[in-house]
């Protein structure tokens, strides 16, 4: 039973810091100083790669730039390969020196300070080329989608 309190306790931190995250960006886009799209892409040049069943996505981003991302679908790594950065998370800030590399997990969004110019690589596994096709299969448009699932957001909440 104590088990299943800490379980659902946590359960509530994620859903309570995904709120939280939700309505800060929303704050952002409403205040006109976030920028979006287009010009979004000019400031952070993305990169496209693929090899053998894997997309391999690089973006610049400049120093003291404020990063909020998209959600994540899928279990996949991902690494800093120049840069410093701190990045705020469902499990706290995480401050990040390159060379660098992680997993990212089902479910998770990210606030990402950038404290010097940074380059930040994310590898997928998919056979589709299509960026738009790839980003509908990694990226959850909201946090309901089906494919982030209990087992998923449990696998989330482990201990490293």
């Amino acid at each position: 039973m104590e088990l299943e309190k800490q379980k659902d306790k946590s359960i509530e931190q994620v859903n309570e810091y995904r709120e939280k995250v939700l309505n800060f960006e929303q704050e952002l886009l409403d205040s006109g100083l976030a920028i979006t799209g287009e010009e979004f892409d000019k400031v952070n040049p993305l990169k496209h790669k693929f090899a053998d069943g894997c997309y391999i996505r690089e973006i610049f981003m400049p120093a003291k730039e404020l990063v909020i991302s998209k959600i994540h679908k899928k279990l996949h790594p991902y690494f800093i390969l120049k840069g410093k950065l701190s990045i705020l998370t469902e499990d706290g800030v995480q401050y990040i020196e390159a060379p660098y590399s992680g997993i990212t997990k089902p479910g998770t969004k990210r606030v990402l300070y950038m404290h010097e110019d940074t380059i930040f690589v994310t590898v997928s596994v998919t056979d589709k080329t299509d960026i738009k096709e790839i980003e509908d299969e990694v990226i959850a448009k909201d946090f309901q989608d089906p494919l982030i699932t209990k087992a998923d957001l449990d696998l989330l909440m482990k201990q490293k």
